[in-house]
């Protein structure tokens, strides 16, 4: 028996105090006669004084113990283990209340190896320590131990099968929680409501409704499940019959059927609903209130609200986002400052608003004054700066996002790989990968997406494969974004065996795909496929060809020459086309000298999107490359008139984790003298290799000189002297400009990259470069 010390020394005295009075030992005599040295050999009555105080003491225990107990369960309820703990060791004994009562807390406080440890050292079991500890290693999602413990048990009952057919269900393992249910000696309604349950929130609703049927007298609570189920499914129909057929209606009840008629758009019958409900309570009025805004039925939603005769956090946090959607920031912050609570969801939606309609500023003033700040608010704030060009300032503050504690989420961690994908910072992305996989979101669709996104963004393809072959799952975006990113890079073959992989997979292509699988012939030229696909995808996928399918096809067309045929698609398109659809003309013309047709499309642009400088400088190219100077200056002059001011090109590229960014004859960066001094030895490299500048691209009319000195320094050169200058021998060197790189600089890069023997890799608006030993990988076709 295990106790204090001093109960553990009067069992022990006990003990030998009964050996002596049944066997004297030879060796001890009888001391008699001398009253200061004490008989060895208690008398009866001293014998029978001590068993009675010892009873005392044991029957004294026992409410003692009960009281002890009650201690450690209000001290784990309350979060203080240690001091549990110490009651616990000081009990004079412990029955296995005491043990589960410790085992439970561990549990609830999320000290799980505590609990086990102490499970383990338990020296009697009963059914409810079995019982708690399977629950542990369920809610600790570790079903395997959980099943070898239930198959331990000496003994089980329902509590014991419920635990493990709940722990099967909530993990997703339906099958196996039913085989649990079927294998049950006894159930109640835990047990079938828990795989009615599992059904329902795994999608599997024939299931659940055959289970259902099954069996009478099903509680509320059933009821509102399997319809929420149908709700969850928008199977509106059978969740009314469901309704409609149920003996007893709760608020639940109601308030799920107004949810799904006000979710799924049929607010009439959502109102009538409403106005039939005998128990309004403010979840029924808020469900209302949100499926107006969902439908953008701003007014009506707010005509609700003021109507509504109790408000929580929910109703005003629903009113608000409705103005948010509808981008009525104004008033949006005035609910806001009248909220008379406000939670972080509140917090949160605002910010997001300000963030998503570009006014960082306010954005940032609202981040700046939160009481409490969560991972959402941080996502929030990092995504506004990234969707607006603030792309360092995002990177800046998801560094101190890490540093303030909080938790970096794949929604933080997704917002900073997009960063670093607009602006190609690789070595950056690269660190966030590393952080990424010891935080363990590295093969989750999710985040695994957003870095497939991030390399082939930032111009390693070879890496972007290589995630993508990492995701375990790969979703059609995950497909997509590959196929997508091979097409850019011009490794138009590449991106096609994706694509025959993708339908060998099982999964179906849909218009994003096609979209990509067209701008991959288009890169690379393969007419005929792109129009098979094109005229194939309708009924092969289901796909009917929208816009942009349409100027995919233009845009193949066009660049391989054929400008008739493209004409002639356009005129059969079934809706009208778009800019971005003469755009695609415009820039076949330019590329084959076709001037009628040229500013045909160009004017055709300029009443669509009169301030789209591009389209002035795509025609002006065109009327340069021709010698027509009298309609360059008037294009000069048009553009003057309207206010259309032409985008500044800027070119950048990233070293030892800094963007270094330059523009045309850039004379600020610290280095300039000794990239202008590198530029001109490579000038002179390149014309002995037989480089002629392309001086018909410049769109002024002045000296051949001039216009050779006026190319010689255009930003994508002056970034790739720089990195070839900074960046170590064997690495290659990557480029960003955010405009079309121009054909001069395309040329020079080629003779660069022969001189130098390095591989350069661009990318400009429209598609990237891969530049070496004097070649390109898109075969001058671009």
């Amino acid at each position: 028996m295990r106790g204090s010390y001093r109960f553990r020394q009067l069992h022990s005295s006990s003990f030998s105090l009964r050996s002596l009075e049944t066997r004297q030992p030879s060796n001890i005599k009888h001391q008699t006669g001398n009253p200061t040295c004490p008989n060895p050999i208690p008398s009866k009555k001293t014998l029978t004084q001590k068993r009675r105080s010892m009873n005392k003491l044991s029957n004294a225990s026992d409410s003692e113990i009960v009281k002890l107990n009650k201690d450690i369960t209000t001290q784990m309820r309350n979060g203080r283990c240690e001091a549990a703990l110490r009651v616990f060791n000081v009990m004079p004994r412990r029955s296995p209340v005491s043990y589960n009562a410790m085992i439970s807390g561990y549990l609830a406080n999320g000290k799980f190896d505590l609990a086990k440890d102490m499970f383990e050292k338990m020296p009697e079991r009963d059914l409810v320590s079995w019982n708690v500890m399977l629950s542990g290693y369920v809610r600790n999602r570790d079903l395997g131990a959980a099943h070898a413990l239930f198959e331990r048990m000496p003994e089980r009952d329902v509590v014991s099968w419920n635990a493990m057919l709940s722990g099967y269900a909530q993990n997703g393992y339906v099958d196996e929680a039913r085989k649990v249910f079927e294998k049950m000696p006894d159930k109640n309604e835990i047990s079938w409501n828990g795989l009615l349950a599992a059904y329902v929130q795994n999608g599997r609703i024939e299931d659940a409704r055959r289970l259902f049927e099954s069996k009478a007298n099903w509680e509320a609570v059933s009821w509102n499940c399997l319809m929420g189920g149908f709700v969850k499914q928008k199977r509106l129909v059978h969740a009314r019959q469901i309704f409609d057929r149920m003996p007893v209606r709760d608020e639940v009840s109601w308030n799920t059927m107004i949810t799904g008629y006000a979710q799924n758009g049929e607010m009439s019958e959502a109102r009538r609903l409403f106005g039939e409900s005998p128990i309004r309570d403010v979840f029924a009025w808020t469900s209302m209130l949100s499926g107006y805004v969902q439908n953008g039925m701003l007014d009506e939603g707010r005509r609700m609200f003021d109507e509504m005769p109790e408000k929580n956090s929910v109703s005003w946090n629903a009113m608000i986002a409705g103005y948010v959607q509808c981008k009525r920031m104004d008033m949006a912050m005035k609910l806001f400052e009248a909220m008379p609570f406000r939670n972080a969801s509140s917090w949160n939606t605002i910010l997001t608003g300000y963030a998503q309609s570009g006014d960082i500023d306010s954005a940032r003033k609202i981040f700046d004054s939160m009481p409490r700040r969560d991972s959402i608010s941080w996502a929030a704030i990092i995504a506004g700066y990234a969707q607006n060009g603030y792309s360092e300032e995002a990177l800046c503050l998801f560094v101190e996002m890490k540093r303030d504690g909080e938790r970096l989420t794949r929604s933080s961690f997704t917002c900073a790989l997009s960063t670093c994908a607009e602006i190609a910072a690789l070595e950056l992305g690269k660190q966030l990968h590393g952080r990424m996989t010891k935080a363990g979101y590295e093969t989750g669709c999710y985040v695994g997406n957003a870095l497939l996104v991030m390399y082939c963004k930032c111009g390693s393809i070879e890496e972007a494969y290589d995630v993508f072959q990492g995701i375990a799952e790969k979703d059609v975006v995950s497909w997509n974004t590959m196929i997508y990113g091979y097409a850019r890079h011009g490794f138009g073959s590449k991106a096609l065996m994706v694509f025959e992989s993708m339908k060998a997979a099982g999964i179906k292509p849909d218009d994003v795909t096609m979209v990509g699988v067209l701008s991959a012939c288009s890169h690379t030229g393969l007419v005929d496929r792109g129009t098979e696909y094109f005229y194939s995808m309708n009924q092969d996928y289901g796909i009917t060809a929208n816009s942009k399918h349409y100027t995919c096809m233009i845009d193949l067309l066009g660049r391989a020459g054929r400008l008739e045929e493209a004409q002639n698609l356009m005129r059969d398109m079934p809706f009208e086309p778009d800019a971005a659809t003469w755009g695609a003309l415009l820039g076949a013309s330019r590329i084959h000298g076709n001037t009628e047709l040229g500013e045909k499309a160009a004017q055709i642009i300029f009443e669509m999107e009169p301030e789209n400088a591009g389209m002035y400088v795509l025609l002006s190219n065109l009327y340069a490359a021709s010698g027509r100077w009298g309609e360059v200056g008037k294009m000069r002059l048009k553009m003057k008139d309207k206010g259309v001011r032409k985008v500044p090109g800027y070119s950048w590229v990233e070293v030892q984790n800094k963007i270094h960014t330059f523009s045309v004859g850039d004379s600020i960066h610290p280095d300039k003298d000794k990239i202008y001094a590198f530029l001109e030895e490579l000038d002179l490299k390149m014309k002995r290799e037989g480089y002629i500048s392309s001086t018909k691209l410049v769109l002024h009319d002045v000296e051949e000189e001039e216009k050779e000195h006026m190319l010689k320094y255009h930003s994508e050169k002056l970034a790739v002297a720089f990195g070839i200058l900074s960046i170590p021998a064997g690495r290659p060197i990557r480029v960003i400009k955010n405009l079309r790189v121009c054909g001069d600089c395309h040329n020079a890069i080629k003779y660069i990259s022969k001189i130098v023997g390095r591989t350069i890799i661009l990318r400009d608006s429209h598609r990237f470069h891969h530049f070496s030993g004097g070649n390109c990988s898109c075969g001058d076709y671009w």
